[in-house]
């Protein structure tokens, strides 16, 4: 995968620390977010081959003036699009240089996660078009390499130092962290972002459960680390700053659930918990659980799937007529558009863009290209990217950024 290395999503998916040593025996590898390269006894352990191409190439080259060490294993952080795409780069430097090939490792769920992505790749191809726009099409069949070491739970790794590798279930069910006790450091990969909120309920993706991370990271917590490398943020260090950063996400996070089921218990639907919710700041106002990427309304929606089934409780969506024939019907419906538009221009002109969105998808949604129906649907662009500007996330701010360019080539929905 190569990019652009002004877009907004490559400084979203960037680690903060660059290259930068850890003693003697750990280096910091831009990636996509931070690798780590650790120095052994008998040659390097890495974490994340990077994306490929050249910021694969630069991950090599910088170890390389770093250490002379055969790569021993690279060992998969989870398994995200990007952060092992360069796996092949790192197997063909190992033949140039006559080096055994490295041990690809993984948590178990990692294959059947790989297997999933190259079933529905042109599902991947397409969410990750409109979520990072920036970036050419991903393709899983071409860039994955599956590994050929997987466990469960603990995978101690002997050496000096001797390394221990967890699973640590978190935005992924095959996610891993990586422990030197001797050192004191802890590689806690997707587990800990450092940079945002736990990536929890990302619009376009699969459930993360909040209480499963907030339990790996009180785990983490329990190892009682001196140093913490983060996915993308700066390294922490000391003990107790190690701690606050992990204890204070998983009590985020279990806050969040217990606030969501007693509304739930109470009779309120997504929509109403959603602005219902008020986070506490001794909680989330911290610079690792800024909404940089994920944001407390993902969560509250995730947290809202794991005990509802897809039912909004509108009884119209039970089982709902084609999306052009509804809209047909709702244009049937309405006697004058220009107040329509009017009306969105208004809310839109007072601030309220959200709701110059539901106005405007009146018209926007309907089928034709009336001049009424065009003009709607170029204003719904115009909004969109208004929108994409009021939200903190990365994710939303990318989806409304591709709505607006799909409604501007004609595109309805």
């Amino acid at each position: 995968m190569t990019e652009d290395e002004d877009a907004p999503a490559v400084r979203v998916l960037s680690g903060a620390e660059g290259i930068r040593e850890l003693g003697s025996y750990a280096l910091i590898l831009p990636a996509q977010g931070n690798a780590l390269a650790v120095r052994t006894d008998s040659g390097v352990v890495l974490v994340d081959s990077g994306p490929g191409g050249g910021v694969t190439a630069r991950m090599i080259a910088a170890l390389r003036a770093w250490s002379d060490a055969p790569v021993r294993a690279i060992c998969y952080s989870h398994g995200h699009a990007g952060y092992n795409d360069g796996v092949r780069d790192w197997l063909t430097h190992a033949v140039g240089r006559g080096d055994p090939a490295p041990l690809l490792i993984a948590q178990a769920n990692l294959p059947r996660r790989y297997a999933r992505y190259r079933e529905t790749e042109g599902l991947q191809r397409h969410l990750n078009r409109i979520q990072f726009p920036q970036f050419p099409q991903w393709r899983p069949s071409e860039v994955l390499v599956d590994p050929n070491l997987t466990f469960e739970s603990v995978l101690e790794l002997e050496g000096n130092p001797a390394i221990t590798l967890f699973a640590a279930p978190s935005e992924t069910d095959d996610a891993l962290a990586l422990w030197i006790p001797s050192e004191g450091l802890l590689y806690a990969g997707a587990a800990f972002p450092g940079t945002t909120i736990a990536n929890v309920g990302t619009p376009l993706r699969t459930q993360r459960f909040s209480i499963r991370w907030a339990e790996t990271l009180e785990r983490l917590a329990a190892l009682e680390a001196q140093t913490l490398v983060t996915e993308f943020g700066r390294v922490v260090e000391g003990k107790d700053h190690v701690r606050e950063r992990l204890v204070t996400t998983a009590e985020a996070l279990r806050w969040l659930r217990c606030e969501v089921v007693k509304r739930m218990n109470e009779g309120m639907t997504e929509a109403e918990i959603l602005h219902d919710i008020v986070p506490p700041p001794e909680l989330f106002d911290k610079p690792w659980m800024s909404e940089r990427y994920g944001a407390v309304d993902y969560i509250v929606r995730d947290l809202w799937r794991e005990e509802n089934g897809w039912w909004d409780r509108n009884p119209t969506s039970l089982h709902p007529a084609h999306p052009d024939d509804a809209a047909e019907a709702i244009l049937s419906a309405l006697t004058d558009h220009t107040a329509v538009l009017a009306r969105a221009k208004e809310l839109a002109a007072a601030g309220k863009t959200q709701l110059a969105l539901h106005v405007i998808d009146l018209l926007a949604l309907a089928p034709g290209d009336s001049p009424n129906i065009v003009e709607a649907r170029l204003f719904k662009a115009e909004l969109c990217q208004r929108r994409a500007g009021e939200v903190r996330p990365y994710v939303s701010k990318a989806l409304y950024g591709s709505s607006a360019t799909l409604f501007q080539d004609g595109r309805r929905r």
